[in-house]
Order: structure tokens, then sequence, then C-alpha cells
């Protein structure tokens, strides 16, 4: 992309055209029809890089950006309203006002597992904040990332909304190390992350980073079995393990293992059939690559089910394996893929000490009835976002701020949470002119005993 295309959506910004209720509606609700008009085409696409069904594209991909953009379009209005806050005694005659101020051109990375919904998602608070945006689907996707180009470029004007294509590791330091974004938005790998925050840096460009890491899934043993590995079972293996906020690994209580790796196999057959890479339901991995390093994994271990391959199909069952040690590339690395490691624990503080050595998960799932052990877990563990007695469907809620913390990640998108990290706040006190006291004025002397009063 020409550094020259980056200053001309730079000067469209400025002619704030983009800022005001009206326009931001109008793309917003253009935005959906589009989506709409479009979306056998996404669903084919998704099918193509990702093996997934239909039904399983538009839940995890179009169901949410549909519930999104409906919540953004309703509260929009409210959102940009300025909030009034109070003023300290001492600046009396005086009003203060909190607005929310675009930021202007923005720049969206996106990764190749939810290659739709996770760069749709933060455009819709790029557009709701009032800004321009530059977007960069994954080169991995290739078939999603070719209709979001064709959306984009056939509805909406390039100098407000443009797509960048190609490899992303020369396009996007090209674009970040010769133009000045506002803000960048980046979804990925920890140690790509890294990288983007690196050429964010000279610039004092602020960053959005949603990442990943390990994140664990505890089962005590106050808990309904079958639901527990109904529910786990949905949250690893949905996309073919290919989510960021899939259980990484499984602790559970030591009196519980047997049932749970039973109940596990069943749900696994129940929601796949005996040989999943028949089922219309499991997806594929993503290229072969990626299927390599899962495939290097399951020597690793002990393994429970699953373990069946086959790189031509890019098919790897859903895998689940004990007697892994700790040390392994397996438990070094974010799995993301459909194996889940699992481990037993006795004591709460047992589960905890391991959960410790893999600090700062983009998400955390116990599954407890035992208010006691929940928050035990709740309070000690720093993660994003979770679940009690289930797993990844917070991201559901577009109530609930989504992220992560340390490793795995900087910021917060989502429902009003994205309308937020796509704006700044802007302080403004409004003083009346009626009234000047004397008092607020040099020479002090004397003055003392009024300026405490006024300022305790």
């Amino acid at each position: 992309m020409e550094t020259a295309h980056l200053h001309t959506i730079q000067q469209y910004f400025l002619t704030g055209k983009t800022r005001s209720y009206q326009f931001r509606k109008e793309q917003l609700t253009k935005l959906k029809v589009v989506i709409q008009e479009n979306e056998t085409a996404i669903l084919q696409a998704l099918h193509s890089d990702l093996g997934k069904s239909a039904e399983e594209a538009y839940v995890s991909e179009l169901g949410f950006i549909y519930a999104e953009l409906s919540h953004t379009i309703k509260q929009l209005d409210k959102w940009m309203k300025p909030k009034r806050v109070g003023s300290p005694l001492f600046l009396f005659p005086s009003q203060s006002t909190i607005t929310r101020d675009p930021l202007g051109v923005t720049l969206l990375v996106a990764p190749w597992n939810y290659p739709f919904h996770l760069l749709i998602a933060p455009l819709i608070g790029v557009i709701a904040g009032g800004n321009c945006a530059v977007l960069k689907p994954s080169e991995f996707s290739s078939h999603t990332a070719n209709i979001i180009k064709k959306i984009i470029s056939e509805n909406f004007d390039s100098e407000y909304l443009f797509v960048v294509t190609g490899d992303g590791a020369k396009v996007i330091p090209a674009m970040m190390n010769n133009f000045r974004f506002d803000h960048v938005f980046f979804t990925g790998s920890t140690m790509v992350g890294k990288e983007i925050a690196k050429m964010a840096a000279p610039n004092l460009t602020p960053v959005t980073l949603e990442l990943g890491g390990k994140s664990p899934c505890i089962v005590d043993k106050d808990v309904n079995i079958k639901v527990a590995a109904q529910r786990i079972a949905f949250g690893k293996f949905t996309n073919a393990g290919q989510t960021c906020v899939a259980p990484d690994y499984l602790l559970v209580h030591e009196s519980r293992k047997s049932e749970l790796l039973d109940s596990l196999q069943q749900s696994v057959t129940k929601m796949y059939s005996p040989d999943p890479r028949t089922s219309p339901d499991y997806g594929k991995i993503i290229n072969e690559q990626r299927f390599d390093t899962l495939a290097a994994f399951l020597a690793q271990g002990e393994i429970v089910t699953g373990g069946k391959t086959s790189k031509s199909d890019l098919y790897i069952a859903p895998t689940i394996m004990e007697k892994v040690r700790e040390d392994q590339p397996l438990m070094q690395e974010e799995i993301f893929g459909p194996i889940l490691p699992v481990f037993t624990f006795s004591q709460p503080e047992e589960a905890m000490a391991m959960v410790g050595r893999y600090p700062n998960p983009l998400a955390l799932y116990v599954f407890t009835s035992n208010s006691a052990t929940e928050g035990f877990f709740t309070r000690n563990v720093a993660f994003g976002g979770g679940c009690i007695n289930n797993t990844i469907i917070h991201l559901a809620n577009v109530n609930l701020p989504f992220g992560g913390v340390g490793n795995s990640g900087l910021g917060q998108y989502h429902g009003r949470f994205s309308f937020e990290t796509f704006t700044r706040p802007k302080s403004i006190l409004k003083t009346a002119t009626w009234l000047d006291l004397a008092a607020k004025y040099p020479p002090f002397k004397g003055k003392l005993p009024l300026l405490k009063f006024f300022m305790k």
C-alpha cells in the first residue's frame, strides 16, 4: 500500500465528515445490510478456509457481528452524548463535561482463525467512534480476505475504509514504519503482538493487543460431569480447537478424572460422530505448517482418545492426552488446535500452583458447585475473562469487555467497550462570567483561610 493513500485517508478524516451521529449510524446500518446481502458468499469463504459448516460459521462469526451491530446502532446516540460530571466548589461557577472524541486513522489487523468476526467486530467500534480504518485480513484465510475486500471496496469510500491484503510480515511494517496511525488494533499471537507494539512505540501510537495464552479449565469434584464434559468438548473442539479462548489444558480433581474422560469421549462422539473426519460440523486445520506443528504434539504424551491425522485433509481428530510433561512444547506453547492435555489435582492449591506456571491466561474456566472454590480461583488468577460452569460463551455477551491481561493482551472491546477503545475522553470545563471572585487571584496574602475553606 502506498503511503500517499494513507495520507489521503488522514485528510478525509480531518474534513470532519465521519464525526456526526447521522454519518456513523448510516455507515453501521450499511455495513449490516451489505453483510446480509453477501452472507452466502461469506459462509462459503469460511468453509473454504477452515472447513466450517454454515451453522458453525453463522453462530461463531456472522451471528456475533449482527448482534454487535444491532446493539451498537441502538445505543450509539446514548454513547455519544457528553457526560456531565461534578465540579469542586473552588471552581464555581463552572460546569465540567466529558465528551468522546474520535481518534483518527486506525489500523485493524485480524487473525485467520475467525477471519471475518475478528476483523469486522473492531471495525464496528471504529465506525461508531467516528474514525477511518485500514483493514488487514489474514493472508492465511485468503477466501475470507477476498470477500471482505470485495464488500468494503464496493460499498465504502476508499478514503474512509480501505482493505490491504498480502503478506502481513511485509505489509504491516511498511505501513507502520512510514505513517503514524492514531490507533492499532491487533488480534493474534503474543510474539507478533510484541512486534506490533515495538513498531508503534517510536510514534507513541496507542495499541490494543488481543493475544492468547494457555487458558486453564479446572473441574472440581462437586460438578455434574456429563454437563461439564459436553461444555468442555464444545469449547475445545469448535473450529478444530483453533480458538484463542479454547481451554488449553484440563485440571480435574483426581476423584473425577476417569468419569470425566469417559464423558468427554462420549460428548465428542455425540457431537462429531465416531469418525469426526466425516462430520460436517468438524473443521480443518488452517494449513500444512500448522498441521505439522500440531501433529508433532501428539508424540508428547499418551493419547486417551483421538490422535488420528490426515495431512492431505488437514485433519487432526479431537484428541485427549495424559501423562504429558510440563517441559514439553505441548505445554510451553499455546496449543491452538484440537488437543487437550489432562492433569489432576487433589487440592485447589495444587491446581493453582500449575496455573501459576502459565500466568496471564486469556480465559479461565472453573466447573464447581462450591462458591468458595469458585472465589478462590477467580480472585487469585489474573485472567482476561472466563466462565463458571461453561466455556468460551462469555464472548457472546456484548455487555462484557473482552480482552487479556499481561502476555494475553492489552485493552478491551465489544459493545460500549469498543466505542470507548476507538474514542478518547476529552475534558471540558466551562466557567460562567457573571461571577469572578477576587480571592482566586494574587495577591494572596491574608487569603489562606479562605483558600483552605474553598479547597477542602
